[in-house]
């Protein structure tokens, strides 16, 4: 590919060395290479040209690309390779060199978007033998840190009262829906999904139930996997306290009205997995926790502390429903986390500074 002739200063009031180039169009930037760069092959501009005018693009866009596409130019130019002669182990080592150099996953995913579209022009326009982009990817960006409340905030969010004047029939309700929430790891769509008494329909639906006398939660997961889930003390307390005023506003378990659903709104259905994140993101700000918690934080929460407390990875994962234990092991980075924090703060070593 020849390179890309040089603009003629236009003519104008100002001499030529002082008067300033045309855009090549409204709202484009320049073309030119950034300060030291390679010019763009007079095909690039071609691309740049069509992607402009025949695609529409935005201007944003067409200029995000000659960003990229000098990128690329660039690279092509210290590897010493036309852009026409690229191979597939160029594109990769470009894209090890942008990762070294901080580059994130997603960044460099949008990069090789750009050169991948240029390319595939190209190569309609029989300017070159192959897409040397096709199949290469952009790293995978890490997997962030599912959010877990700390235990102090776990423990106050449960032990949350209510407001003087609020509505001792929601407050019971809510009550017991954070209890199996944290104190199970139940999912919302589980927790939505429990039934208050098992019935012929239960099982068949997907839907669980929970066994009082067993003190054992019944769900039914993803992939419609059933597991059978511990319920502790405090959780068989609030269950309870909510079995017992649950039917009042309906005038008995038997009505009409009233759901097959343990929890329920105040028109007796069942409550949806909106309703419930709703209810929990309210109730945590009434007992004052500065961060927004949804149902899936108290999942997190509880294998977090759960494995800090026991270590047992395996039945986390259990009790959890991953089929893959890899899925677990997220939360041993949390748990690593929660050991570093305490060591930086207790520990004499980690506090003390070095020379002092």
């Amino acid at each position: 590919m020849a390179r890309a002739a040089g603009r003629r200063p236009p003519s104008g009031l100002l001499p030529a060395e002082e008067a300033p180039p045309p855009p090549a169009h409204p709202g484009a930037e320049p073309s030119g290479p950034p300060a030291g760069g390679p010019p763009l092959d007079p095909d690039v501009l071609r691309y740049l040209e069509y992607a402009r005018v025949e695609k529409r693009l935005a201007a944003r866009t067409v200029t995000l690309y000659t960003l990229d596409l000098h990128k690329l130019a660039a690279f092509a130019h210290e590897a010493g390779a036309p852009l026409r002669g690229l191979q597939p182990a160029h594109i990769r080592r470009f894209v090890a060199r942008m990762h070294a150099e901080g580059r994130g996953g997603r960044g460099i995913a949008l990069i090789l978007s750009g050169w991948r579209g240029f390319f595939t022009w190209a190569l309609r326009q029989g300017l070159v033998p192959h897409n040397p982009v096709q199949g290469v990817r952009a790293p995978r960006a890490p997997k962030p840190l599912p959010k877990a409340l700390g235990v102090d905030d776990a423990v106050r969010l449960a032990e949350f009262e209510g407001t003087s004047g609020a509505d001792p029939w929601l407050e019971a309700r809510d009550a017991a829906m954070v209890e199996l929430l944290y104190g199970c790891g139940l999912r919302v769509g589980e927790l939505a999904g429990l039934d208050a008494v098992p019935g012929p329909d239960t099982q068949r639906q997907g839907r669980g139930w929970v066994d009082l006398e067993a003190a054992e939660a019944h769900v039914f997961g993803k992939g419609s996997k059933r597991r059978g889930v511990p319920v502790g003390a405090a959780a068989l307390a609030a269950l309870r306290a909510w079995l017992a005023v649950r039917a009042q506003p309906f005038g008995g378990a038997q009505s009409a009205r009233l759901d097959a659903a343990l929890f329920v709104g105040q028109r007796g259905a069942r409550l949806t997995a909106q309703s419930i994140w709703s209810r929990l993101r309210q109730r945590s700000q009434l007992a004052g926790l500065t961060t927004p918690v949804h149902p899936h934080m108290l999942r997190h929460s509880f294998a977090s502390h759960l494995l800090q407390s026991s270590g047992d990875l395996r039945a986390v994962q259990e009790l959890l429903g991953h089929a893959n234990i890899t899925t677990t092991q997220v939360y041993t980075r949390l748990d690593f986390q929660h050991l570093a924090k305490v060591y930086d703060a207790a520990h004499p070593r980690a506090r003390r500074k070095p020379g002092g």
